[in-house]
């Protein structure tokens, strides 16, 4: 590709059955890019591509078959110019005393192993486009601790340092490196899956204050990802206005 020439604008979206990944999909399709949205859930992919015009993607992140799968066909039908890595979530929250061990290997296989086989399988493709993006969703569990979340923000952690180092490593390549930091979002699914499908706990999380919409974070990615490409956005961390820390909310 020519250093003039302009690449159509194609994303690949993660975690995209629900959530931040379904409202980015709908957000970048309304902005006029194509996507293919990847999720393991083959109904609620094709829901969303009924809806939005997006292209569905069966896969595991935690399968190296199955991203291996996801870069050929990117990479035999257009190219990629960004990449949104927002598979991931939180199990549990327990004390590291007494902490599920299984529950934090899953959390590090798809908050940054899931993240990390992605974003190797298609940085070529990216760095090919001559204006590619790798944004991750990370969390403010990122940057900061909060009691019986040891096994989250230690998975987020190490997610945020992938995604540092990574802006390291490709310094001169037209790749930009992004992470978009969100505190409390009230989704259908987080918090639900975190406390194992108790429904009134998970509801608790979000009493009291208005939490964000995975709606704001859809906002929040495509102001990133649209702005100039000499632009980077190089950490966005973004709170409800009741959220002023990890361990701090105002609540009525």
């Amino acid at each position: 590709m020519s250093e003039t020439a302009t690449p159509a604008l194609r994303a690949v979206v993660t975690g995209a059955s629900s959530g931040i990944g379904a409202a980015t999909v709908r957000r970048l399709r309304a902005e006029g890019w194509d996507v293919v949205a990847v999720a393991r859930r083959a109904d609620r992919l094709e829901a969303l591509a009924a809806e939005t015009g997006a292209e569905p993607f069966v896969a595991d992140l935690t399968s190296d078959d199955d991203v291996a799968r996801l870069a050929a066909h990117v990479a035999e039908t257009g190219g990629l110019t960004s990449l949104v890595n927002n598979a991931g979530g939180a199990l549990g929250l327990d004390p590291v005393a007494d902490a599920d061990v299984e529950g934090w290997r899953r959390m590090y296989d798809i908050n940054v192993l899931g993240t990390l086989r992605v974003t190797k399988a298609l940085l070529p493709l990216l760095k090919a486009s001559g204006r590619g993006d790798v944004l991750v969703v990370t969390s403010t569990a990122a940057i900061g601790p909060y009691e019986g979340g040891a096994g989250y923000t230690g998975a987020k952690h190490a997610e945020r340092m992938l995604t540092t180092t990574l802006r390291l490593e490709l310094i001169g390549e037209p790749v930009r490196v992004i992470d978009i930091a969100p505190g409390a979002v009230a989704t259908e699914e987080f918090s639900l899956v975190r406390f194992g499908g108790d429904a009134e706990r998970a509801a608790r999380v979000y009493e009291g204050y208005q939490p964000l919409l995975a709606e704001d974070i859809a906002d929040v990615i495509a102001f990133a990802l649209t702005r100039p490409h000499h632009v980077n956005i190089d950490t966005l961390v973004v709170r409800p206005r009741a959220q002023v820390s990890n361990t701090q909310t105002a609540r009525s």
